[in-house]
């Protein structure tokens, strides 16, 4: 396993290690660089990060957020199985069964700085056991790729059976492909 931590809100990461989600939609942190944000590794821990604000940034009735503190809970890994860049608003506006995030986020997204967005089918795998690492000041900041330590010894298991996650995947492709979703 690599040791890059993709940093995500708290609540994005609940929900695809749940397997409420299962797509990341990223336009970059301030300090991305002059490339600017791009999928750079296609295997990640998820690295949760907590501010209050994003409760009502996203589309679930209930969210236990717990505050930042002195350590930081892995959970979750994910592997990319196909990242591209959009350039349409009403792709992005598609996109919405596949994420938790409020229409309002996927538009301020999209739109800010330059229009389109970077977006990546993820398959999700639960960490057993929870990797915990300490807080430390070298996570801080805007940025969406953070180094981590060598992981500890850890088992996988999917967080959707393999049958679900080809349906997800096919209901992306044709969104991002243009092509309607057969229903059977």
């Amino acid at each position: 396993m690599e040791s890059a931590g993709f940093k995500e809100w708290s609540l994005v990461c609940d929900a695809l290690g749940r397997g409420e989600q299962s797509i990341i939609l990223r336009k970059g942190g301030i300090a991305e660089g002059r490339e600017g944000f791009s999928f750079r590794h296609r295997d990640f821990f998820l690295f949760p990060t907590f501010f209050h604000e994003q409760v009502a940034k996203v589309r679930i009735t209930s969210a236990n957020l717990p505050g930042a503190g002195d350590s930081i809970s892995i959970r979750w890994y994910a592997k990319v199985e196909r990242a591209l860049r959009i350039g349409a608003l009403r792709m992005a506006e598609t996109l919405a069964p596949l994420h938790i995030l409020t229409p309002e986020v996927a538009r301020e997204r999209f739109g800010y700085k330059d229009e389109g967005l970077n977006v990546a089918f993820v398959r999700v795998f639960e960490l057993s056991p929870v990797w915990v690492l300490q807080n430390e000041k070298r996570f801080a900041g805007c940025r969406s790729w953070v180094d981590l330590p060598s992981p500890p010894k850890m088992k996988r298991k999917a967080v959707i059976d393999d049958a679900t996650h080809e349906k997800l995947r096919v209901r992306f492709d044709a969104i991002v492909e243009g092509r309607p979703l057969c229903r059977p």
